[in-house]
């Protein structure tokens, strides 16, 4: 890629984040988090990925786009710093498998 490289950050349920336009990764229980996530969803700018489970992070991009994640802060952070260092041994989970046979 003539030296620029995207790395991305897996999010929860095979959801992906591209790394390099994450500002931040906060919890969601604070009251001036969930105005930013209310203005978010007022401007059409939040992008729900729990699935319908309680956000326990969210991720706020250099776009302005606030993202919902159903994975802890920590672990997304983690998440972050390893592809930050390089550490390629945490790879995607493999695809959830079918349970209704």
């Amino acid at each position: 890629m003539s030296g620029w490289e995207l790395k991305l950050i897996h999010i929860g349920f095979g959801n992906i984040v591209a790394a390099n336009r994450i500002v931040a990764i906060v919890n969601p229980d604070s009251a001036p988090i969930r105005r930013i996530i209310q203005e978010a969803r007022e401007s059409g700018s939040l992008i729900d990925a729990t699935y319908g489970r309680r956000t326990r992070a969210v991720v706020i991009t250099d776009s302005g786009h606030v993202i919902l994640s159903a994975v802890q802060p920590e672990t997304v952070a983690h998440r972050y710093l390893s592809r930050e260092e390089g550490d390629e041994a945490e790879n995607l989970p493999a695809r959830p498998r079918d349970h209704h046979r």
